[in-house]
């Protein structure tokens, strides 16, 4: 079926819940991938961050071709190696003590959120306006976005509250003797890419201590190398007491995590927390050659040399075009703020073969995988220069 073949039957048949770009991608290779009609893209979006090792990478595919033929799935009433390999393999690289497997980003901040609340018995959450968390109903009250409320009113749950991001003195006053847990993004994602001040986390991290308040830094976005480190809260020297993961964990594969505290996650007991699919053999053993091959293609040095590389080229189109506001973020990881809206540059950008998004209306996200290359921030570069 062609493209428009393939869409009617979504206009059809779906629930209307996505605005998608009118392509249907079909297979790919690396940074690139191909539609229906044939038409290549350099992927510049990464499925939102998720593709950390690119379009069909040779060590996922194996990976998930030799576990496919033992075991997909058992459940998490038995034991299965690749789950307790990737468990090991992961916390020995960070300073927690102990994993609960999810399928997702929100399912692991809904666990943590309920971790935390378990283990201090109290019922306030504090998060940051323009964050992103979840749509489960209770990750969507995390979620510092009004309108996303709003619809949901009736039955949001109690003891939320949205304070401005990086505004420590907002987090003071929000705090009672009720509060449970501070959430928050290291750099905001779906809020604009938006990086805190030095010294925020570090005074966060503080204010957590100091008042018996659990500090949960949600790594969905920028986990697994995205920022430049394996995990960004560690460019700011902070040591959460929780962090919750998805989208690169599996490098394409549905997967979420939660890393805690030895003392924190004991809150938890046999049928406090559960989930059927989490930690399923075919995710981790994606998960085990994503993360070993993180390290053994050094793709965080990688990131780091190809990130800086990209900001500077941002920076100087930033000097000859007015419609170019701020240029920010870390690692592969980077927003280029307009003076206005970005819907039409990202038509057009797709239309000239790059595949990018815009978020909070005038930010342009660039999330590229962790194995691109100079070469093709130059292609990038010069197409983006022409269709501003």
């Amino acid at each position: 079926m062609n493209t428009e073949e393939l869409i009617d039957i979504e206009d059809n048949y779906f629930i209307n819940t996505f605005t998608r770009q009118p392509i249907v991608l079909d297979h790919g290779d690396g940074v690139k991938v191909s539609d229906v009609d044939g038409k290549e893209y350099l992927d510049m979006f990464a499925g939102i961050a998720v593709n950390a090792l690119g379009h069909n990478h040779p060590n996922i595919v194996k990976a998930i071709q030799n576990q496919a033929e033992k075991l997909i799935h058992i459940s998490s009433i038995y034991y299965n190696e690749p789950a307790l390999v990737y468990a090991k393999k992961l916390i020995d690289l960070t300073d927690f003590d102990r994993i609960f497997y999810a399928n997702s980003g929100a399912e692991a901040n809904e666990g943590a959120i309920k971790l935390a609340v378990k283990y201090t018995g109290k019922s306030e959450i504090i998060s940051a306006v323009d964050s992103f968390h979840g749509r489960t109903i209770m990750t969507l009250a995390a979620t510092g976005h009004e309108e996303y409320h709003e619809p949901f009113k009736p039955v949001m749950p109690q003891g939320f509250i949205n304070v401005e991001y990086n505004n420590i003195e907002a987090i003071k006053e929000a705090i009672t003797e009720n509060t449970a847990a501070i959430i928050l993004e290291p750099i905001q994602g779906e809020g604009g890419i938006n990086v805190p001040d030095k010294d925020y986390l570090k005074e966060v991290e503080k204010l957590c201590k100091d008042n018996g308040i659990v500090l949960i830094i949600d790594e969905v976005q920028t986990g697994f190398g995205r920022c430049g480190s394996l995990f960004a809260h560690e460019l700011f020297g902070i040591k959460p007491d929780i962090i919750t993961m998805a989208k690169g964990i599996g490098g394409g594969v549905p997967m979420g995590a939660i890393l805690a505290k030895e003392e924190i996650s004991n809150a938890f007991v046999p049928g406090d927390h559960g989930t059927t699919f989490g930690g399923g053999p075919l995710v981790c053993a994606a998960a085990i050659a994503v993360l070993d091959t993180i390290y053994e293609d050094n793709l965080l040095e990688n990131v780091n040399e190809v990130g800086s590389y990209f900001k500077g080229e941002l920076l100087k189109l930033k000097e000859s075009k007015d419609v170019i506001a701020e240029v920010r973020g870390e690692g592969l990881m980077i927003g280029l703020e307009l003076t206005k809206s970005g819907a039409e540059y990202v038509d057009k950008l797709r239309e000239a073969g790059f595949l990018i998004n815009c978020t909070a209306d005038k930010v342009l996200r660039f999330v590229p995988p962790l194995i691109i290359k100079k070469e093709d921030i130059d292609e990038f570069i010069k197409a983006l220069d022409e269709i501003l």
